[in-house]
């Protein structure tokens, strides 16, 4: 074991009652490091492949330090104490939102690529919303669906109008660069993964490296479920992600999430969140 580091790489954890139970939950306390730490935790990687795969995001001591808290307070425990817990399945939302450092966009580049198949398998589901931390847009709220299924992109916009937000439709690249250049920029951008012309992720990361599109809100909504593509999306900087299918409710929710909103999107009182 190498100097200060406290868990044996060869250990397995997997989620506790506790821990599937916080990542069900309307909203979550943990930090972004934890949470990236319980989705990464499945019963089949070991400690030390997930310390390599995150060796671009974070030091030794503060992996240690989250998996200690997480640990301490009853999230996790080694596999072997524990029965077979499911965390295919998880929804959650984000108390916390901090932009990525240089290093998490590298990892999100190289994310597709590791070859790690615990992180590679289909069938998972995610509603993640990380909170606001500026106050919420002012006036009618601007969204941008990038969607390139006609039907779904209709109702998303149609839907979203009814919620009193003025919604505009991308289906491929040069819509999404129309949208994006829109005076003043959207507010909040929907953007699915797997477009005819444009691959989200890479669309994501154009916009955070972009001086007037790098504070957008940016919630991926896709059907592309693996660890693998939600870890990626969180590390190139979106705000929240959602896989397909979806309650139009959950959708909302978290739009309102990620905005900062009150439970009416146009509630505000001198630019307070209640």
């Amino acid at each position: 074991m190498a100097a200060g580091q406290i868990f044996q790489d060869g250990d397995v954890y997997i989620l506790t009652f506790k821990g599937s139970k916080e990542l069900q939950a309307s909203e979550t306390g943990l930090a972004a490091l934890p949470l990236e730490l319980l989705v990464q935790i499945d019963g089949r990687a070991t400690t030390g492949e997930i310390r390599a795969r995150m060796k671009a995001l974070t030091d030794d001591a503060r992996f240690d330090a989250a998996m200690r808290q997480l640990v301490a307070e009853g999230y996790v425990d080694i596999a072997s104490n524990l029965m077979t817990v499911s965390s295919d399945f998880i929804e959650f939302f984000s108390a916390t939102s901090k932009p990525p450092s240089d290093s998490a966009l590298d990892q999100a580049q190289s994310a597709a690529s590791s070859g790690i198949t615990t992180l590679q398998r289909h069938g998972y589901y995610v509603r993640i919303a990380m909170r606001g931390s500026g106050a919420a847009p002012s006036g009618q709220i601007r969204v941008l669906v990038v969607e390139d299924d006609e039907t779904l992109s209709k109702f998303l916009r149609q839907y979203l109008e009814l919620e009193g937000f003025a919604a505009t439709v991308a289906g491929n690249r040069a819509e999404i660069i129309a949208g994006l250049r829109q005076q003043p920029p959207p507010d909040l951008v929907l953007l699915d993964v797997m477009l005819p012309d444009a691959d989200g992720f890479d669309v994501l990361l154009k916009m955070r490296a972009h001086p007037a599109l790098k504070a957008v809100p940016v919630l991926m909504l896709t059907a592309k479920a693996t660890r693998e593509s939600v870890l990626k999306g969180l590390a190139g900087g979106a705000n929240g992600y959602i896989t397909k299918p979806f309650q139009p409710d959950a959708l909302i929710a978290a739009v309102k999430t990620v905005l900062g909103l009150s439970k009416n999107p146009f509630e505000r009182d001198a630019g307070r969140i209640e």
